[in-house]
């Protein structure tokens, strides 16, 4: 691979993933709508040459195909906010897959697990997949979008990450607890303090998805990008409680506290359905990335939340 266009290169997995492909030499273009939030990636990464930036809208696939010239791998990044996935999520992904089949080009789809309802187990690619929300239903008809033979010409492959957490995060269920922690406020912890659940660091992701896309024989399938293991709320907050010495409370939001905030934030109200997420529930193997790979990136948490907390608290500084 020697160029890509990372498609919602300014949220939280497009970030990483670039930060991931300049660090191996690769051409990358930035595709977002916003170009003030694209003028700050490119400070970010001080105006490296290696990276340029195309403002577009990812339901307009000529403005993808004319941004990903010479692009040999597209990344579709971008999401749709929960109130807007019935309406949108198929629009976009018709868009992206028909941008790349044009092209003739490979395509990574970064995806989450609502696809295989509330199970459970530790499963691997092959696992039953039983959506039980109208969420994980429709992911399974994005899945079979992406998957379709309509597509002569593009190859693609779908990696699948549990909740995350990280600098670039920005809709996270661990997001709003760190950022409550690192400034110093009252925080919210969304679902049971006590559930051991699994997060994947978004450095490790981003190593991991580029590390896939990277191999031929990797398309056509479906990847699982997973945590390091499992922890709980209150440890979560325990380490945050050491970094920041923020003792202010943490307040857990449960089911029924999320059905009520629904009453006033439509936000909330689609978060509801997908609260069986902060259950103990599905977590993903790493056996194939590991046997046809290499070994996981897999930052230990209490060291990938300090780093977190680090960059969050910096940010108030340099705000101030």
């Amino acid at each position: 691979m020697k160029k890509a266009i990372v498609l919602g290169a300014t949220g939280a997995t497009g970030q990483v993933i670039i930060t991931e492909l300049l660090a191996k030499d690769i051409q990358v273009v930035a595709f977002a709508r916003t170009e003030t939030k694209l003028k700050e990636l490119m400070k970010k990464h001080q105006y490296d040459q290696r990276l340029s930036y195309k403002v577009g809208d990812i339901f307009d696939y000529q403005q993808i195909v004319a941004a990903a010239e010479g692009a040999e791998i597209l990344f579709l990044c971008s999401g749709v906010a929960y109130q807007d996935m019935e309406e949108k999520l198929l629009l976009f992904g018709e868009s992206a897959m028909k941008a790349a089949d044009s092209l003739g080009a490979k395509i990574v789809v970064v995806d989450g697990i609502y696809v295989y309802g509330y199970q459970m187990a530790k499963g691997n690619e092959s696992h039953p997949k039983h959506p039980h929300t109208k969420k994980g239903k429709l992911r399974v008809d994005y899945e079979k979008l992406i998957f379709s033979n309509k597509w002569q010409n593009a190859k693609a492959l779908i990696v699948r990450l549990p909740d995350y957490y990280g600098a670039t995060s920005q809709g996270s269920y661990m997001q709003p607890t760190l950022e409550g922690m690192a400034n110093k406020k009252v925080s919210i912890f969304f679902g049971n303090l006590k559930t051991p659940r699994e997060y994947v660091y978004l450095p490790d992701a981003g190593k991991m998805i580029v590390n896939i896309a990277e191999k031929d024989d990797a398309y056509g399938e479906n990847w699982n990008i997973p945590g390091a293991g499992l922890i709980s709320g209150k440890e979560i907050i325990e380490i945050a409680r050491e970094v920041t010495s923020n003792r202010k409370m943490v307040i857990p939001l449960t089911k029924t506290t999320v059905r009520f905030m629904g009453l006033f934030s439509s936000f909330m109200r689609e978060v509801v359905e997908i609260m069986y997420l902060t259950k103990e529930g599905f977590v993903l193997s790493g056996e194939k990335y590991e046997n046809r790979i290499g070994p996981i990136p897999a930052t230990p948490y209490r060291q990938g939340i300090e780093e977190t907390l680090r960059v969050l608290m910096n940010r108030k500084i340099d705000k101030k």
